[in-house]
């Protein structure tokens, strides 16, 4: 008959492995963290920072005055490339159909509503009533501006 000595070694085995693993992974998590980089993005000690999520909507001005409408999404745009280098714009993009009425979000580099709105009335198709936006605060990623270099490199217009 076993004695129960020799069942133990296997699981004593199987603890001391599993536990040079994670302190192996510990250590590797620990060489990765760029203080230097966490701080330029403004990480707290989680990676993590607040930004003002926009949901726009379509908006209460109903024209259908293709002129000024085609005038305020160009301004919209080129709001948006403002926004940028200012280094307030973190993402955007449109939304597919939808039966909410969603037309896009934004997600910008601001942690207060009041400030997101005051410079949202500079966007055309918002000032105009074409758009409608949402604001809410959000927590996400620092590293989420660090896209951005790489999003104006792979597309050709």
């Amino acid at each position: 008959e076993e004695s129960p000595r020799f069942k133990i070694i296997p699981m004593m085995k199987y603890f001391l492995l599993m536990t040079l693993l994670f302190s192996i992974k510990a250590s590797a998590q620990e060489k990765l963290y760029d203080s230097v980089l966490a701080k330029k993005l403004g990480a707290d000690k989680n990676g993590m920072k607040g930004y003002i999520l926009v949901l726009l909507k379509t908006g209460p001005n109903k024209t259908t005055n293709q002129q000024f409408i085609d005038s305020c999404f160009a301004g919209h745009m080129q709001n948006m490339g403002v926004m940028v280098k200012a280094d307030k714009l973190v993402v955007a993009g449109p939304l597919g159909k939808n039966d909410k009425t969603y037309r896009g979000i934004l997600i910008l580099k601001l942690t207060s509503i009041e400030e997101a709105e005051k410079l949202l009335q500079t966007d055309p198709a918002i000032h105009s009533g074409l758009l409608a936006p949402e604001l809410y605060k959000w927590y996400g990623s620092a590293a989420l501006a660090a896209y951005l270099p790489f999003a104006e490199k792979i597309s050709k217009n």
